[in-house]
């Protein structure tokens, strides 16, 4: 089945322009003019990418992915930025946001990173390797991890969401207890080996994590920077 992806864009043309090159390539496509109708449109139908202009009237792309995130949807949101546009990723990277194409962009960086993520996301869906071996829940530093609901608790503070992107880190380090993995290769691993960004992108979403997984996430004891190298999770003995 193909993928079927939502798209919202409150410029005509750059969302009819949109629609055309993703169904192009085989996409479904369902395009909404603003926050408000991506939000009423996404139950409707499940779909595997959402697609978000940042500035929308009626509710911002950031609005729309973070109650996206607060009911439970795991698809990968791509945000669509203006170009000179100053963008808060931070912010963004708690939203749950997975990636960024910068406007104007190339036909075919958009579809790539389009591809990559459905591509993660089907990975996800059907885990192997390290995230095959996990149970639905496990423990990882403070918090307990359930990878059905996505939530990270920790007692006392309550039950945080945790998005795919995270997810997939914590499999991949709960995977290598004590050992020391570079940036590279963590983001070979989760964002794969065709990844357009730097490494601070890996270190925003570390930041992220340690605040939903450490007690004291300024001075972390379950994801240990390795300065220099990458990051090795310590487990007490």
């Amino acid at each position: 089945m193909n993928a079927r992806i939502l798209l919202a864009e409150d410029d005509a043309n750059i969302r009819l322009g949109l629609v055309a090159t993703l169904e192009s390539e085989g996409y479904a496509v369902t395009a909404a003019g603003d926050g408000v109708q991506a939000l009423r449109l996404f139950p409707q139908e499940k779909f595997d990418l959402v697609l978000l202009d940042v500035m929308m009237p009626g509710k911002s792309g950031y609005e729309v992915c973070r109650e996206l995130r607060a009911h439970g949807a795991t698809a990968p949101v791509l945000f669509l930025t203006a170009k000179g546009e100053e963008i808060d990723k931070v912010v963004g990277l708690k939203l749950g946001a997975d990636d960024y194409v910068t406007k104007p962009f190339g036909v075919h960086e958009l579809l790539a990173r389009v591809e990559a993520l459905l591509r993660r996301a089907r990975q996800r869906d059907q885990p192997t390797g390290a995230g095959a071996v996990l149970p639905p829940v496990f423990q990882f530093g403070a918090a307990e991890i359930d990878r059905r609901r996505f939530t990270a608790f920790v007692p006392g503070r309550g039950a945080m969401p945790v998005t795919a992107r995270e997810l997939k880190l914590l499999e991949v380090f709960a995977a290598h207890p004590g050992e020391v993995l570079t940036r590279d290769a963590l983001l070979n691993a989760v964002w794969g080996v065709d990844y357009f960004g730097t490494t601070r992108t890996l270190d925003q979403h570390v930041a992220q994590l340690r605040k939903k997984v450490e007690l004291e996430p300024e001075s972390p004891v379950a994801i240990v920077t390795v300065h220099g190298v990458g990051y090795r999770h310590e487990v007490p003995g």
